[in-house]
């Protein structure tokens, strides 16, 4: 087997925590005893820890499998002697603008759970936190360390979520600021915005299913368990309803810098038509001068200064009809 610090254990007995970090192999000897509770914790498992999970407490292989399997949907699914969950943990990066999601999968038996997670990046301490903050629970047995898991998980995906609408107002701040960074700016972070939040949706929005799930199929949900899980599935919807909120906010902000990228433009060829109207004038009053035929004060100085003249006041004459259109 792999090391022994991949692995953490805890054993409650009739609701008061009795041993912490037991050996993996004790396991099946607890779970023998109707009045205790088993966790156990194993990080980025290898095969030979696989098969020795699955041989010790007789899971499900496809359940198995699906543990250690990379992006695979949230899910709960009912096997012949536990039930299998798969949820993520999602962190969000403020200053590269990315979202790391973890899977973390949950064996849960008849006295005992069991969490897979794939990455060291992830820690339960706040799973192990929430379970010694709610210690009444866990004498209503494996649906308590359920709860207690998929309510850190689902508190993540509202610190994400958070951390990406906090993003997303940022750049509307800055959405109209018209100088060459800001814009490149808006750009790049709406981008990798976008690509965070498809991520947190395809993490979140199977959420809701999975906990209605869990709802309906763990069995013997203790009565005063339901009004924690009912409150778990609130903010699972909240987490989607603000999921589909923020995924408007961007394509607005989309939209929006294509709109304003399409009024700069409009903007641009509108001031460079004007300029060039102005430099019309001059162009064609020497150019008519120019020709080799006498015309008034030609081969005089007067003739030169009153051309000058003319380009003058009906180049200042076309800005000035420019300008109060607001072309320029």
């Amino acid at each position: 087997m792999s090391n022994e610090h991949d692995v953490r254990t805890r054993v409650w007995r009739n609701g008061i925590v009795e041993a912490d970090d037991f050996p993996f192999e004790q396991i099946s000897d607890y779970l023998e005893q109707p009045d205790c509770l088993v966790w156990a914790d194993i990080c980025a498992p290898d095969q030979r820890r696989l098969n020795a999970l699955a041989e010790e407490l007789s899971l499900d292989p496809h359940a198995v499998e699906d543990a250690v399997e990379h992006h695979e949907r949230p899910k709960a699914s009912r096997y012949a002697t536990h039930l299998f969950l798969s949820a993520y943990d999602l962190q969000f990066d403020r200053e590269s603008g990315e979202l790391t999601a973890t899977q973390v999968a949950a064996f849960v038996l008849r006295n005992a759970v069991v969490t897979v997670r794939q990455s060291e990046d992830i820690s339960l301490d706040p799973v192990v936190a929430a379970w010694d903050a709610n210690a009444d629970l866990i004498k209503f047995g494996a649906k308590a360390l359920v709860y207690g898991l998929l309510d850190v998980l689902v508190d993540g995906h509202s610190t994400a979520l958070e951390a990406l609408d906090d993003e997303i107002e940022k750049i509307e701040d800055i959405l109209f600021e018209e100088t060459r960074a800001t814009v490149r700016q808006v750009q790049i972070r709406s981008y990798a915005l976008r690509k965070s939040l498809v991520k947190a949706r395809r993490a979140i929005l199977p959420m809701r299913e999975l906990v209605n799930s869990v709802m309906r199929r763990v069995d013997d949900v203790h009565p005063e368990l339901e009004p924690y899980y009912d409150d778990l599935y609130d903010h699972v919807v909240r987490a989607t309803e603000w999921t589909e909120s923020l995924r408007d906010m961007v394509s607005s902000i989309f939209e929006t810098n294509l709109s304003l990228a399409d009024s700069r433009l409009n903007t641009v060829m509108t001031k460079l038509t004007a300029w060039a109207a102005i430099i019309a004038v001059p162009t064609a009053v020497t150019g008519f001068y120019g020709q080799n035929v006498p015309y008034p004060g030609f081969a005089a100085h007067w003739g030169f200064w009153v051309s000058t003249v003319v380009m003058v006041v009906c180049a200042v004459g076309l800005y000035a009809i420019f300008r109060r259109r607001d072309w320029i």
